[in-house]
C-alpha cells in the first residue's frame, strides 16, 4: 500500500498540490482522475520520485520515500514498474529486447533466464508471436502491451501507468484496462493509473481519487461515483453527454 499524508508541492510561489491525503491499495486498480492542469500528473511524479514534494510524506508499505537516502530510493525504485503515455519503447530494439531491458539492467539472472522471463511476460500480454518484431512494425495497442510486459518483467510491487489509453481506440482501451486489472489482481500489485478516460473509471476504478485544483476533492469507487453529490466531481464526470444520460436514467429508476 502507498499512503500520501499532507502532501504539498509548490513551484516558486505557485502551490500546485495542497494537503493531499490518499491511500492506494494492494491488489486494486487505483485511479487518479481530474481535468488537465488539476495537478494529477504532478501528484504521480511526486509519488515516483521524479519531483520532490515541498512537504508531506509518501509511505511505501510504511517506508517514507521522502526521507530516504539516495541509495535507499534507488533500491525502492527497483520495486516499481512504469508504463508511460507514449509507451516509450526503444525503436532500435526488438520487442523481446525491449522487455529484456530492465532485466539486463537490474536482474541477476543469466542470459537464458532473462530471455525466458521476457518471453513469459510477452506471453502474459498475448504478444509472444511479436517478439522478433520492432516497435515500428506493430500497432499502438500492441506497443502499449509491450510496455506492460516490460513494466512487469521485474515483478514490481508497485505499478504506475500514465494515461495508458492515450491515443487508443475504445476497443483497444478496454483490452488494456482488462489487462492492467488482471495483472494487478494476479500479482497483488499496488497499481496507480493516471487517467481522464471515463470508460476506464467506470470499468476498473476500484479506488479513485479526484483531484481538483490541487486538492483531493473526492475519493471513492466506481460504484459510488454515479451517485456522488460532489458538484465538482459531477461537473467533471457528466461533461460527457453519454454519462449525463446514464445519470438521468438512474434518477428516473429511483423516482
Amino acid at each position: 500500500m502507498i499512503e500520501i499524508r499532507h502532501l504539498y508541492k509548490s513551484f516558486e510561489d505557485k502551490e500546485v498540490l495542497q494537503d493531499i491525503n490518499a491511500e492506494f491499495q494492494n491488489g486494486k486498480t487505483n485511479l487518479i482522475i481530474g481535468q488537465s492542469g488539476s495537478g494529477k500528473t504532478v501528484l504521480m511524479k511526486n509519488i515516483v520520485g521524479l519531483l520532490d514534494p515541498t512537504k508531506g510524506e509518501i509511505l511505501y508499505d510504511g517506508r517514507d520515500f521522502v526521507a530516504m537516502s539516495k541509495n535507499e530510493k534507488v533500491k525502492l525504485r527497483r520495486e516499481m514498474g512504469m508504463i508511460f503515455q507514449s509507451a516509450a519503447l526503444f525503436d532500435s530494439m526488438s520487442v523481446l529486447e525491449n522487455v529484456m531491458f530492465p532485466l539486463d539492467m537490474f536482474s541477476p539472472m543469466n542470459y537464458r533466464e532473462r530471455v525466458r522471463r521476457a518471453q513469459d511476460c510477452l506471453d502474459r500480454v498475448n504478444l509472444i508471436e511479436a517478439q522478433n518484431k520492432f516497435p515500428g512494425e506493430i500497432s499502438g495497442g500492441m506497443q502499449k502491451r509491450v510496455a506492460i510486459a516490460r513494466a512487469i518483467a521485474l515483478n514490481p510491487k508497485y505499478l504506475f501507468c500514465d494515461e495508458p489509453n492515450s491515443g487508443l481506440d475504445p476497443k483497444t482501451s478496454l483490452v488494456i484496462d482488462d489487462l492492467l486489472h488482471s495483472i494487478t489482481v494476479e500479482y497483488n500489485t499496488t497499481t496507480i493509473i493516471n487517467t481522464h478516460d471515463m470508460n476506464s473509471v467506470m470499468g476498473i476504478g476500484e479506488n479513485i481519487i479526484f483531484i481538483y485544483k490541487g486538492t483531493a476533492a473526492w475519493t471513492g469507487c466506481k460504484d459510488q461515483i454515479m451517485t456522488s453529490t460532489n458538484k465538482k466531481l459531477n461537473d467533471f464526470i457528466f461533461a460527457s453527454d453519454l454519462f449525463k444520460k446514464v445519470k438521468e436514467e438512474e434518477m428516473k429508476a429511483k423516482s
